[in-house]
């Protein structure tokens, strides 16, 4: 049994466990149809979220501690150990921010930065060769898995991200989920000779957010999205919808961003930045090894590979803003069936953003007919 079938049989296990200790009212929430080709059939599925807003499922603080765990044990499947460590990690931090923020800030809920606001939904029956999948989300975490015949067919889009970026821990060292991919990066973009920065750096000032935001969809030309079209549905009570205004008009004005500006750093087909082919050895390594802390939150044998010199020279590396420790930074990958995005803009180092996607495959919802035939063809 190959590695795609072995993490679907344990994801399957582990969601039917899951649904099965659940009572009825719990088990509304919880499960949804299966996934369809058909776009608007298969459009709850299709939506995800990086916001502390309603991702769609049953949260986990609507579930008894067991059950609770059970949730825990699907997530754990869909992840390598330091993926799921980073993920658990990423819920406690809504305590840190709580503090930070003065314990104080309102989502139009009872508690504002809440670890309980996670959301676990399935798609489906799990099991079998009938297409099924599940959806883990709530501040700063979205997992998207999907699962036909028996295999796991798509694990993107991926999204970690830390808030703060940076919490003091006892003794030397801080807390920094994802520094490891930062440093990375930098490394990468300050090892670059003139004419290598001329292609890999777009700009010398970042955009506020990341650009592909939350998008089911991604098309050339996409431009980043607003803070406000982050969220399920629009605010309607003035506070709320005034401080997402003045969020987004405070990260542009930081930014310094123009309509031209927006343009340089918009998505393209055609990759931009400086591409692998063009780097050294050292630097192909650094490559690699950033690839690996985006490729490596799932399961191994669950992402592409780009071992070789021949997948490897396709990815293309993009850098927004100054290259300074601590200075609001943007970088992305692209390369065949991947794009990746960070960002550490919003509010200086307090905000990190990290994403994966898999665009070829429009995040498996059009590859379901293209495996489904695939796998027919077996």
């Amino acid at each position: 049994m190959d590695t795609t079938r072995e993490v679907a049989a344990r994801m399957a296990a582990a969601a039917a466990q899951w649904l099965d200790a659940l009572d009825p009212a719990q088990r509304m929430a919880a499960a949804g149809d299966g996934p369809s080709a058909d776009a608007q059939a298969d459009a709850e599925r299709r939506r995800w979220f990086y916001t502390p807003t309603d991702h769609g499922g049953l949260t986990l603080g609507e579930q008894r501690p067991a059950q609770q765990r059970l949730a825990h044990e699907l997530v754990a499947t869909g992840l390598s150990e330091a993926g799921y460590v980073t993920v658990a990690t990423i819920i406690g931090l809504d305590n840190v921010l709580d503090r930070v923020e003065g314990w104080s800030v309102d989502w139009g809920r009872e508690r504002g930065r809440d670890p309980g606001v996670y959301y676990l939904r399935v798609f489906g029956s799990p099991g079998g060769q009938a297409p099924w999948g599940w959806r883990f989300g709530g501040h700063h975490v979205s997992l998207n898995y999907l699962v036909a015949g028996g295999v796991v067919r798509s694990v993107t889009p991926c999204f970690l991200g830390a808030d703060p970026a940076v919490s003091p821990l006892l003794g030397p060292s801080a807390l920094r989920p994802l520094g490891g991919a930062e440093d990375l990066a930098r490394e990468l973009v300050s090892s670059l000779d003139p004419g290598q920065a001329a292609r890999a750096i777009l700009l010398d000032r970042a955009p506020p957010d990341i650009v592909g935001g939350n998008r089911t969809r991604l098309a050339d030309g996409d431009q980043m999205m607003y803070l406000r079209d982050l969220w399920r549905r629009p605010f309607t009570e003035p506070p709320l919808a005034g401080r997402i205004a003045q969020m987004d008009a405070d990260g542009e004005r930081a930014s310094g961003y123009t309509a031209e500006d927006f343009d340089r750093v918009a998505l393209t087909s055609v990759p931009k930045g400086v591409p692998a082919v063009e780097l050294d050895a050292g630097q192909r390594d650094l490559l690699r090894a950033l690839l690996g802390a985006y490729l490596g939150r799932v399961p191994e044998g669950l992402s592409p590979e780009f071992g070789d010199d021949a997948a490897l020279d396709g990815v293309f590396f993009a850098w927004a803003g100054p290259v300074g420790v601590g200075l609001p930074h943007y970088y992305r990958l692209q390369g065949p069936g991947l794009l990746a995005e960070y960002d550490n803009t919003q509010r200086g180092a307090n905000h990190a953003h990290s994403v994966w996607r898999d665009p070829a495959a429009d995040f498996g919802y059009d590859a379901l007919g293209v495996h489904l035939a695939a796998y027919h063809r077996d």
